[in-house]
């Protein structure tokens, strides 16, 4: 089972990609539309291939890829509000119906389980109730 977060994040993959800078992630990849990311099951699941290090990844995937350690550490304090939105929606969007690919999220960026404690109370803001 996945953190909030790193689903948050894993949101973050389609739309919202960041690259670590002083203040703030990247906005570069802000226009990427997350519903269209997750209406179409080729892209999302080339997403979540570079995500498991399991194929080729696009330049946005790649930019999440690499600030997605340190925003799931630091509560997304260096992403657009934009970013936070996108995450919430693809966070929502696997546990619902993605759950498989959630899990093996889970496993791997939050592995003893500290971002799903974390994030439990902002989940079930947003509709998550996670177990």
């Amino acid at each position: 089972m996945m953190s909030l977060r790193v689903l948050l994040l894993a949101a973050l993959c389609a739309a919202v990609l960041a690259k670590a800078e002083d203040k703030q992630y990247t906005t570069k990849f802000d226009n990427v539309n997350v519903d269209d990311l997750l209406r179409n099951d080729r892209l999302l699941k080339r997403a979540f291939g570079c995500l498991m290090d399991e194929g080729g990844c696009t330049p946005d995937v790649q930019e999440l890829k690499k600030v997605l350690p340190d925003a799931l550490q630091n509560e997304c304090s260096k992403c657009s509000e934009k970013q936070r939105e996108g995450a919430k929606k693809v966070l929502k969007f696997l546990w619902e119906n993605k759950r498989a690919e959630f899990d093996k999220l889970e496993k791997k960026y939050d592995p003893e389980g500290v971002y799903r404690k974390q994030y439990k109370e902002l989940a079930e803001k947003e509709g998550v109730k996670v177990e």
